[in-house]
């Protein structure tokens, strides 16, 4: 048998082949694989095809090799570094993703099923409703998130513009002049990507969306707020910010009617402390919050089940706001 030019690679596109052509629904016989190595002008005969596989094996590639009603056998990859449900999760984390553009929400995806074989993605195609969604138009974020990184890395300051939308839907610096911080940490809340950081200052940390910040650039200058963030608990602080905007933390009674326990334990978590009131089929818990109107706003619509019972300082602004809003209707 004559020999293709691609020889040396033959290995390197066995692989391929294997991953994108198979799984465990979808196998490959013998000629079907030197077909398909033919279109990379490679050639092989079976005896050699049998050490190839054998090759796949020790790299870690899990092929399979099962007999067939017909008395041949066919190949297969039966397991692969993510599997089809772990796929789609991804497909998903993407999709909500605000802070990702609708461009890029398109390439990660499609790079994202070629994890998996040819049929594999094809339900993960289904699964593409990026259209239509809100997006980020701030096309250089990766860049953005990559240089916060860096200086993280390197033990650096950071500085940029903040942006904010105007009324002609125009993005405008928020404030002349830069933004300088110590940078410590990103999380992502509420479907946005966000900078936690020290503002030198005004001497405590404060949170910025990534996707609002533009023309950054690493200082040369060590980080401030080391021990502010040792004391820092990243998830208590987004559980406490609603919507990620800041207030005055406090630590508030709430008092709610039995069928709402649910939803103060998905927002607050299980640990919440639970009294029994005497007012029949009310509680009351206590937890720590940015006092904002975005939290307001939350108990709000929470309705007649739920109320703010303390402190009283916390009750007052909230009757305050529900009656500067029934004075503009």
């Amino acid at each position: 048998m004559p020999s293709g030019r691609n020889q040396k690679l033959k290995l390197c596109y066995l692989s391929r082949i294997m991953l994108s052509k198979t799984d465990e629904d979808h196998h490959l016989t013998m000629p079907e694989i030197q077909a398909y190595l033919e279109d990379y002008d490679v050639t092989a005969d079976r005896k050699a095809l049998y050490k190839d596989m054998d090759a796949l094996k020790v790299l870690g590639i899990d092929v399979i090799g099962q007999k067939t009603k017909g008395g041949g056998y066919d190949y297969y990859v039966a397991s692969k570094n993510f599997d089809v449900a772990e796929l789609k999760l991804l497909v998903d984390s993407i999709q909500s993703s605000k802070f990702i553009t609708e461009k890029k929400s398109k390439d990660l995806i499609e790079k994202v099923g070629t994890l998996a074989s040819e049929y594999e993605a094809e339900q993960l195609k289904r699964q593409v409703t990026v259209h239509g969604r809100v997006k980020t138009m701030n096309e250089s974020i990766y860049y953005i998130v990559d240089d916060i990184h860096r200086a993280i890395l390197e033990n650096k300051k950071i500085s940029f513009e903040y942006m904010k939308w105007n009324i002609n839907k125009k993005m405008e610096k928020r404030k002349e002049g830069l933004y300088k911080v110590s940078p410590w940490a990103l999380t992502w809340n509420d479907e946005n990507y966000y900078l936690i950081a020290f503002d030198d200052e005004a001497g405590k940390i404060k949170h910025y969306r990534v996707d609002k910040m533009k023309s950054i650039k690493v200082v040369d200058e060590k980080r401030e707020g080391r021990a502010d963030f040792r004391e820092f608990n990243l998830a208590e602080y987004a559980k406490m910010s609603f919507g990620m905007y800041g207030g005055e933390k406090t630590r508030v009674s709430i008092a709610f009617k039995e069928e709402m326990v649910g939803v103060l334990i998905d927002r607050f978590g299980s640990g919440i402390p639970i009294k029994t009131l005497k007012d029949d089929g009310w509680y009351e818990t206590m937890v720590d919050v940015a006092i904002s109107d975005q939290f307001l706003g939350w108990i709000f619509a929470l309705g007649e089940n739920v109320k703010i019972t303390g402190p009283k300082r916390v009750v007052t602004k909230m009757k305050d706001k529900l009656k500067n809003i029934g004075d503009i209707y």
